[in-house]
């Protein structure tokens, strides 16, 4: 019969076989035990960032969260999941069948996820992701627009590395608001976008907003990436404005 023999030098605590032994469990232990908490860190940072995307989604499509009562991730969530309907475009602006938790937003050119905001199964807003160069940074937000496939509803930008006070303004108020009530679409039916101008833009513009002071290549960034952005939505939002 099989027998194991433990010999004592082995539970001596002063040789050689108990030193390196007892390093191999202490090695065991803390490599599974940081292996899981490693495991458990990244699900909580991923959840973190799915949070903080949809409360850009909500919050470009018009969802307002009281300053004296911010809402809690489960409140993110279940707002989220009671209002906003995701799908997946294709080039041609059909829905697919993905899900737009595995599209890459930013490099993916077959497939576009887009957020559609709903009450009473009557829509209210299409929100898109947005991304694109500024001047230090790659910037990444989300805009809204109204049901009409012509009218900006809302924009938000939830990372980048621009300069605080210049182009670091593009997530402040008063630059966002800006663009509420602005037109993307032109009167002949072309998609123009949204001019971000040098100083103040012309009131009486339906396709231009107030300018960053200091701040022109990020402006212009901006107004670049966001009629490219546009375009790919284009076939989508055409159906919608011819009916």
């Amino acid at each position: 019969m099989f027998r194991v023999i433990l010999k004592k030098e082995w539970f001596d605590m002063h040789s050689n076989r108990y030193t390196i032994g007892f390093m191999a469990i202490v090695t065991v232990l803390l490599g599974s035990f940081l292996s899981v908490a490693a495991g458990s860190l990244k699900d909580m940072q991923d959840l973190n960032v799915e949070n903080d995307s949809k409360k850009n989604i909500l919050a470009c499509l018009g969802f307002k969260e009281d300053s004296e009562n911010p809402w809690s991730p489960e409140d993110i969530q279940n707002i989220f999941n009671k209002n906003i309907n995701s799908i997946v475009l294709d080039i041609r602006g059909n829905k697919t069948s993905i899900d737009p938790k595995t599209v890459d937003a930013e490099t993916d050119l077959q497939n576009f996820p887009i957020y559609i905001s709903k009450v009473d199964d009557e829509v209210q807003g299409y929100a898109i992701p947005i991304s694109g160069k500024g001047l230090w940074s790659t910037l990444y937000g989300y805009f809204a627009i109204e049901p009409d496939g012509i009218t900006a509803k809302g924009i938000t930008f939830y990372a980048h590395k621009e300069t605080p006070g210049l182009g670091g303004e593009v997530d402040k108020a008063w630059f966002q608001n800006n663009f509420i009530g602005k037109k993307f679409i032109n009167e002949n039916g072309d998609l123009v976008g949204i001019k971000v101008v040098k100083g103040k833009a012309d009131p009486s513009s339906y396709y231009e907003v107030d300018g960053i002071s200091g701040a022109t290549v990020t402006s212009k960034g901006l107004e670049s990436f966001l009629v490219d952005d546009l375009k790919k939505y284009e076939p989508f939002f055409k159906n919608i404005r011819e009916g």
